[in-house]
């Protein structure tokens, strides 16, 4: 793990302190790192952790407890500290959920909207293990009265859009400490934006633009290849293998949104580069470097690509870039 994973993660344990403090530890750690919430358990102990990380616009929580309960009251919300949507994945036991005059039970697999600005109840009834991710509430693009239609629903992964989300945010969460800031922030676009469009599927919104089987599977296919931008046999034929289908209808997906299977890893690949680019300090690295990083397989590809679709050299956009941002620091 990198210097830069290490600070943006964070673990809290109960065994941390004497089991006598455990409770009022966990109540405290809910509270700083999630929101405010009356935690109540039939022991006297409690056998709870955590481990948190940020990336870009999520916040990811794994919660790993005995069971209990859980009240986000009203004297909690007042507090002002609801500014995210909850999408928690039951990766472990169980849950009862109530929420908006709903009641429902999450199993494993099963994926959870909690609305942060009204009250809601959870009662685990053995232990459990939960994957909260925090989404900023504009980023979901729904308005507050479709939200109150999406709590306390379990949303089940037996096809379509869930069964893709499901795995991903399994899989995110238990990986998340892996990847430097720029692949977590484009990582988290992609999440972000599947988990908008299960709420609408869910919601039953705009069923001529819902994503069919053909969108379900773009999707995926693009999730993957932004798990493997790195790669550099990351060619059209090796996306369609990993998906079972021909290169031909992996094409034709592609040509429907007006782009090809190529140009849409390379733009995301030239994306990449010049967001790395931009943030390092000077000579701290090569232009070679950050090219194969992202999946060039040489230095003059890369450089091709880029003043193709830049109109300069690498070296000539990195100079007027930071020669903008000295201008803007200068003292007027």
């Amino acid at each position: 793990m990198s210097k830069e994973t290490k600070l943006r993660t964070q673990v809290l344990s109960t065994r941390s302190v004497p089991p006598c403090e455990s409770l009022d530890f966990w109540h405290d750690a809910v509270l700083a790192t999630l929101v405010g919430m009356e935690i109540a358990t039939d022991g006297r102990t409690y056998d709870a952790a955590m481990r948190t990380d940020h990336l870009g616009g999520l916040q990811i929580t794994t919660v790993e407890c005995d069971p209990g309960r859980a009240h986000r009251s009203p004297r909690f919300i007042a507090r002002g500290d609801g500014r995210d949507v909850f999408v928690a994945l039951q990766s472990t036991g169980r849950a009862r959920v109530e929420q908006d005059g709903r009641t429902t039970v999450l199993r494993a697999g099963d994926i959870g909207f909690f609305e942060t600005i009204r009250p809601f109840r959870t009662t685990f009834p053995e232990r459990f293990q939960l994957k909260i991710f925090a989404v900023p509430r504009a980023l979901l693009g729904r308005s507050e009265a479709d939200l109150r239609q999406l709590t306390a629903r379990a949303v089940r992964p037996s096809g379509g859009l869930p069964a893709l989300l499901t795995p991903l945010l399994e899989r995110l969460a238990e990986t998340s400490e892996a990847y430097a800031t720029p692949v977590a922030e484009r990582l988290a676009e992609g999440v972000i934006d599947l988990m908008a469009a299960t709420a609408a599927d869910q919601l039953g919104k705009d069923p001529a633009v819902l994503p069919g089987a053909d969108r379900v599977l773009l999707l995926r296919i693009k999730t993957f290849i932004r798990w493997h931008l790195s790669d550099s046999g990351l060619t059209p034929q090796a996306i369609a293998d990993a998906h079972s289908i021909s290169v031909r209808y992996l094409h034709r997906l592609f040509k429907a949104e007006g782009t090809s299977v190529g140009q849409w890893v390379r733009e995301l690949r030239l994306h990449e580069c010049r967001r790395e680019l931009a943030v390092r300090p000077p000579k701290s690295v090569s232009l070679g470097q950050v090219a194969r990083r992202w999946g060039f397989t040489s230095p003059a590809r890369f450089s091709r690509a880029f003043r193709r679709s830049y109109g300069l050299s690498p070296t000539d956009w990195l100079d007027r870039e930071r020669a903008v941002r000295a201008a803007g620091e200068m003292p007027c």
